[in-house]
């Protein structure tokens, strides 16, 4: 009998996957380049102000030029870095999600069902996890219920606070837009913000990366680049 190769489903249209690798880059160069705006005042404070002798909630050691954007300390072409692509992060959101709800991808794999929150459906997902099984062999295109809310809490939460909190960041923004200062509690709590929602980013895409190595490297991101996601043959029903 001849060995029947793995099965294919499509499963990312071709605005997801432009997305997906702009987004990567998008991502990468604002962490970094966040981080040296950090290390030029490395405090975060609750309020509508914060200066070197106010009580700071955190406070952070220089981050180290592996990590940032650029490498050696300069303020300045770390701002331009980071406000570059902060016009590349907001409008390719924009598109990303109109064009999504035009193509019903957020309907047809973001939206959760009935039943999807029930605690016992939370724990089977759970436990395949645990077990490094990341797909319904049934519907292997599908998303299950972590990946979905992890992407809601991105889409929905995360990208837009870091976007409207880095506006309010702006002294521009400030001079034509000043509802913004009262919806964030000033400038402090915006930078402070700002900071917690780029980590949850950081936290998702670090923890996307580890599942993806976990998921097999090679299928996951040939699918990603030609949309075709090969279905191992563990999975296959």
């Amino acid at each position: 009998m001849s060995h029947q190769p793995p099965r294919a489903v499509y499963r990312h249209r071709p605005l997801t996957r432009l997305w997906h690798w702009v987004n990567a880059v998008t991502i990468f160069v604002m962490i970094g380049s966040g981080l040296m705006i950090l290390n030029a005042h490395p405090q975060l404070y609750w309020g509508e102000y914060g200066a070197n002798f106010d009580h700071a909630w955190i406070r952070f050691d220089r981050f180290p030029g592996w990590i940032t954007i650029p490498s050696t300390y300069n303020l300045a072409l770390a701002r331009r870095w980071h406000l570059f692509f902060a016009l590349v992060l907001a409008f390719g959101l924009l598109i990303f999600l109109i064009g999504s709800l035009l193509n019903r991808h957020l309907l047809r794999d973001l939206a959760i069902r009935r039943g999807e929150l029930s605690r016992r459906h939370l724990w089977a997902d759970f436990r395949a996890h645990l077990a490094f099984r990341f797909h319904d062999p049934e519907a292997p295109r599908d998303y299950n219920s972590f990946q979905k809310l992890s992407y809601i809490a991105i889409l929905f939460v995360a990208l837009p606070l870091v976007i409207l909190t880095g506006l309010t960041l702006s002294p521009g923004m400030n001079a034509a837009s000043p509802w913004l200062l009262d919806l964030f509690g000033g400038r402090a709590s915006a930078r402070s913000i700002h900071f917690l929602a780029a980590a949850a980013i950081t936290l998702f895409t670090v923890v996307h990366m580890v599942l993806v190595i976990l998921a097999g490297p090679v299928n996951e991101v040939r699918s990603m680049i030609t949309g075709w996601w090969r279905v191992p043959e563990d999975e296959q029903p």
